[in-house]
């Protein structure tokens, strides 16, 4: 990269798995049959009534800008459904409609990140959510988390990493790439642990309701206060649509307001308005159908993964993510990756993207495929494992 290019640029690592995917786009073109594990986006189209919505707005001519929050009637919605999740009562005015999940960490990490500041995140994690605090000038302190906090952060390691420069901490529940979920007793503790040094709470939802045998509960039940990220990409399956929300307390609203206006204008118009169908009884319909297949998809991957020898020692919750140890294999991960890639056509990702702690020796399934492909995916994955010779590498 040419030394004229800004230095937050060089900092910012690239996906390792795009390295990875080129090469199974290539084998694919070149007539393999590639099962696609590695990308953490449902396998589904989006639902029908939000693609017929999403078509009544182009024909009716809802091309033009919306206000920089969004359409009043699609956070009115947002609202309503905040109080029938969650029974929390939440003001439009504080929901901000956002080009995808990132324009809300976007905003959040513009508006509560100064230079040289920096927040507490897991590691592993999400690897945007610490670039995006490098794109502003701040820092991710990553702190290592594993299966005895069930890779979660919680308030004696926040009193362990705090220091001079904290000013928050950015949870995810359910976490990618664990899977894992925070209860409402775990946001309770999390919340004063920030309060009681002056922190911002950010909370990643964007998973929320994809959990399995129980609902996540929303940090906004035990903080009012807290910043909240979420997306309309996982649970309503409108990844290219680009659209989420923040929702964050009323005196940031302002400011939020102001960088939105700057930042991108607004979100995605015809988006907005296909949202609005999300939350009719016929689309909520169809994606319980998908979560309940989800959790099938997880109840099968997840024995099975473990027979083969992965090391998964927290059953994920949420999301629609395996997490697993490799170290019974020997090796690295992005050597198996390539390995398993190679010879049996099937993408996984190294850990080395979620992070730096133990990351060597972990990779992430991301069970986005039918469960026949998956079945498929065991067996290939098994027939790889026994040709597998890490010292060959």
């Amino acid at each position: 990269m040419p030394a004229s290019y800004s230095a937050r640029s060089r900092a910012i690592e690239p996906f390792h798995v795009m390295a990875l995917l080129a090469r199974a786009n290539e084998l694919q073109a070149a007539g393999h049959d590639v099962i696609h594990l590695e990308i953490g986006e449902p396998d589904f189209s989006t639902a029908e009534p939000i693609v017929r919505a999403g078509q009544a707005a182009l024909a009716a001519g809802h091309t033009r800008y919306t206000a920089a929050r969004g359409l009043p009637a699609l956070r009115e919605a947002l609202a309503g459904f905040y109080a029938r999740r969650y029974g929390v009562d939440i003001d439009p005015a504080r929901i901000l409609i956002t080009p995808g999940g990132s324009g809300a960490l976007l905003l959040a990490a513009a508006l509560l990140v100064d230079p040289g500041k920096h927040w507490l995140l897991a590691d592993p994690g999400y690897p945007c959510n610490r670039h995006f605090l490098r794109l502003v000038e701040g820092a991710a302190q990553l702190v290592p988390v594993g299966a005895e906090s069930r890779y979660q952060l919680n308030p004696e390691l926040v009193a362990r990493h705090w220091d001079r420069d904290s000013v928050g901490a950015l949870l995810a529940s359910p976490a990618n790439p664990t899977g894992t979920v925070l209860s409402r007793e775990e946001l309770a503790g999390l919340s004063a642990a920030l309060r009681a040094r002056g922190g911002h709470l950010v909370v990643d939802e964007i998973y929320h309701g994809l959990t399995y045998g129980l609902e996540a509960p929303s940090v906004l039940e035990v903080d009012d206060e807290a910043f909240v990220l979420n997306s309309f990409s996982k649970y309503f399956g409108m990844t290219g649509w680009r659209l989420g929300w923040l929702v964050a307390p009323h005196k940031a609203v302002p400011e939020l307001e102001k960088l939105a206006q700057n930042l991108y204008i607004s979100a995605p118009t015809i988006a907005q308005h296909a949202a609005l169908a999300c939350f009719e009884e016929e689309t909520l319909a169809i994606l319980e159908a998908r979560r309940a297949e989800f959790a099938r998809r997880r109840d099968y991957l997840l024995p099975a993964l473990r027979e083969l020898g992965f090391g998964i020692a927290v059953e994920p919750e949420g999301a629609f993510y395996l997490y697993a140890d490799i170290a019974a294999f020997g090796g690295d991960s992005y050597a198996l990756c390539q390995h398993l890639l190679e010879t049996e056509h099937v993408a996984i990702t190294p850990g080395l993207d979620f992070g730096r702690h133990q990351a060597g020796r972990h990779v992430r399934f991301a069970y986005t495929q039918s469960l026949p492909r998956l079945e498929q995916a065991v067996e290939r994955i098994a027939r790889g494992l026994r040709s597998w010779r890490p010292d060959a590498v």
